[in-house]
């Protein structure tokens, strides 16, 4: 019997397996298909990445540098005397959103903020991290049934070779924003889940911003840089919101046709408990990422951290240690970022007030809310 089984090669599930398997438990991963396919997020992270991978993966991996962003609002291009493109104005007489590639409103560093890396590679690369390490990691195994018992958890599992039955004394559920294991744990689902669309355009592109759109309804689109492997173009807004009709008119206000295009469930809002008797989840399965931008490598990762710190998968008791251990660290994090994301839908001249007033340089940590409060940030404040 194994000591964890894990459900989800993404970062979270591949980060608790080499963790777990660097302190000397006997760890399985699974997942259903290749490893890092299909492409459902967004490689745009901040520098802090590469405390989570090998020594060699920034150059295997990196893409491009980032140390600003520019945020539209409703496609204001500052060209008129009312704030508006005479194309934005077209635009609003027909009603909807704009985006427009204007000049927007500039909020950066003189130094990296981010950088923009294979999304793809970094699955592979952390899956090989967590083998290196002694995690037996088996692609094209989909978890179709978890049974809890009282000294054990057995999960009913197929691949190209049939099905079968593991059992383990704990199973961590990483398996993305429609989790199995958090079904099959009866644990309750995030507070809410957007729908999420991706493009890319293959023309290499080095800028140094990226482009943020609050257009969008209740969330916002972007487009991020990625050097020679060209533009990421995404949108993100709750269903209902006719997401794919307003990524046209992304792709539309900059004049570009977008190939490769994937689309996903974005989770926000953790529900009140992510573990359950023998099991517990992380990353995407527990909603652990960030309300105003949706990402959640650097929160899904950390949390793993800590559930290899605080579970031992023979005293069950200590899945309440994991639970309070990442709520935490991470919890006003994401209870700031829910307040940030109420801006988006704030009234268009708010916004514009709000971006003016505060556009320049900054000091905040893009995974860190509660750096808006830091004397970095206050600094750069009082200097712009």
């Amino acid at each position: 019997m194994h000591d964890f089984a894990v459900v989800g090669c993404g970062p979270p599930g591949a980060r608790f397996a080499r963790r777990a398997a660097e302190e000397g438990y006997d760890v399985v991963a699974f997942e259903k298909g290749r490893v890092g396919e299909p492409l459902a997020c967004s490689g745009h992270v901040s520098t802090d990445i590469w405390e989570f991978t090998g020594p060699d993966a920034r150059d295997e991996l990196f893409q491009n540098r980032i140390r600003g962003a520019r945020f539209h609002v409703a496609g204001a291009a500052e060209n008129g005397s009312d704030g508006r493109s005479s194309s934005a104005d077209e635009r609003a007489r027909e009603g909807g959103p704009q985006f427009d590639a204007d000049d927007g409103y500039p909020f950066y560093k003189d130094e990296t903020v981010s950088n923009v890396i294979d999304r793809v590679g970094l699955d592979r690369h952390l899956a090989d991290l967590a083998r290196d390490a002694g995690a037996d990691v088996r692609e094209r195994h989909t978890v179709t049934g978890v049974d809890e018992h009282e000294d054990r958890v057995e999960l009913t599992v197929k691949s190209p070779e049939g099905t079968e039955t593991v059992a383990a004394k704990m199973v961590a559920g990483a398996d993305g924003p429609r989790s199995r294991v958090r079904d099959e744990l009866g644990l309750a689902e995030p507070g809410e889940l957007l729908h999420g669309v991706l493009g890319f355009d293959p023309e290499p592109d080095g800028q140094d911003f990226v482009d943020v759109h609050l257009s969008a309804p209740r969330f916002f689109a972007w487009r991020i840089p990625r050097g020679d492997a060209g533009v990421e173009y995404g949108l993100a807004a709750p269903p209902g919101d006719g997401v794919r009709d307003l990524f046209e008119e992304l792709q539309s206000g900059y004049g570009v046709e977008l190939e490769n295009r994937c689309s996903g469930a974005i989770p926000v809002g953790p529900p009140e408990t992510v573990t359950s008797r023998r099991g517990f989840l992380l990353g995407d399965a527990a909603a652990q990422t960030k309300p105003f931008t949706g990402g959640g490598i650097l929160y899904g990762m950390t949390a793993a951290d800590h559930a290899v710190e605080q579970i031992d998968p023979d005293w069950p008791p200590t899945l309440a240690d994991y639970e309070r251990a990442w709520r935490d660290d991470l919890s006003q994090e994401i209870r700031l970022g829910h307040l940030l994301r109420r801006a988006y839908s704030l009234p268009e001249p708010v916004q514009r007030l709000g971006l003016g007033a505060l556009s320049g340089e900054i000091g905040v940590h893009m995974d860190r809310p509660t750096s808006l409060f830091s004397r970095e940030q206050l600094t750069a404040w009082l200097t712009s």
